[in-house]
């Protein structure tokens, strides 16, 4: 029994504001969340931003929808991202707030701050940083400054220690080259779960070598593993004038084609490999919800549509029959 089978359904509110009506695999009209807790899903993953533009992923949006999760007996896993924005390998930008603060300033809006994301949200598991690959809160936080990088997470795990004994602290790592390096460099960091993202168009089509990472990373760490994002497409097509992040056959792994079952076969062997790794305690899609809801003629719509768990026509595919 998995102990994570979970979906990130961060843009779930702005989703549900489109009035669009979106269907269970049995064509009947139902929320997205849920189709998903019917399906089996037992985790909800939300990303956190500081200050961000619009409410959605916002302290109060973000409460309201792991609020739901919760009195549907699903668990949450949040995301903070330490940045009012997107923060990734590429790019981990300080909260507009936090600029001009000194050091030692910074380690404490990260202990205030973090502290307040767990009285608020109450996760059941919070990630420190989201593929802090280059470390967070650039410049100060960045890995070529990892005494620095060490301090900020060390402040944000024990304001997680001091305000919930429940919850688990996730450190999260994009890919799998370089992977047991970084996790080897925060030996004496205080966390529960490694977790670490695998999509094949970044982090190589081979299943293979996501099994033997997990399993280094396991033994070099002495904690338990799971992979917190990864997502694959039903189809190369378009539903809006977005351009997506995937389109073209060369981004596939040959095995898995882009249908529907295509979709649900990776899902499944991505399932049965956390299944077959003692060490390893789940799994979560990303990108589950993100369809074309600002419409067909959209240029800022989702570049995501064609790997969501829904169809163009906002039925649920076969790949959600995983998480049962």
């Amino acid at each position: 029994m998995l102990e994570i089978k979970g979906a990130d359904l961060s843009y779930l509110p702005e989703v549900r504001q489109s009035g669009l009506t979106f269907f269970n695999r049995r064509n009947r009209a139902e929320d997205m969340l849920t189709t998903l807790k019917n399906a089996g899903m037992n985790t909800v993953r939300l990303r956190l931003w500081n200050t961000p533009a619009e409410p959605t992923s916002g302290m109060q949006s973000v409460k309201a929808v792991a609020a739901e999760a919760r009195s549907l007996g699903l668990k949450v896993l949040l995301s903070v991202h330490y940045s009012d924005s997107w923060a990734d390998p590429s790019k981990q930008t300080k909260p507009a707030s936090w600029q001009g603060c000194s050091f030692d300033q910074l380690l404490d809006s990260v202990f205030a701050y973090t502290r307040l994301a767990v009285a608020e949200i109450k996760p059941d598991y919070i990630q420190l940083g989201n593929e802090i690959n280059a470390g967070l809160l650039w410049p100060e936080g960045h890995i070529s400054n990892i005494a620095q990088m060490k301090a900020l997470l060390v402040r944000a795990s024990a304001a997680v220690r001091i305000e919930s004994a429940q919850t688990k602290i996730v450190i999260h790592f994009a890919g799998l080259e370089n992977a047991q390096w970084f996790f080897s460099s925060l030996r004496d960091t205080d966390y529960d779960l490694v977790a670490l993202s695998y999509y094949p168009m970044w982090h190589g089509k081979s299943l293979t070598a996501l099994e033997q990472t997990l399993t280094e990373v396991a033994n070099l760490t002495k904690k338990p593993v799971f992979i917190a994002e990864t997502s694959y497409p039903f189809t190369l097509q378009w539903h809006d004038m977005t351009n997506n992040v995937i389109g073209q056959a060369s981004q596939l792994i040959p095995d898995f084609p882009a249908t529907p079952r295509g979709q649900h076969a990776f899902l499944q062997r991505i399932r049965d490999i956390a299944v077959a790794n003692s060490e390893c305690v789940g799994f979560c899609y990303w990108g589950a919800e993100w369809v074309s809801y600002k419409g067909e003629n959209a240029v800022n719509g989702s570049t995501w549509e064609n790997q969501a768990l829904w169809s163009f026509a906002r039925q649920a595919l076969p790949a959600v029959e995983v998480f049962r």
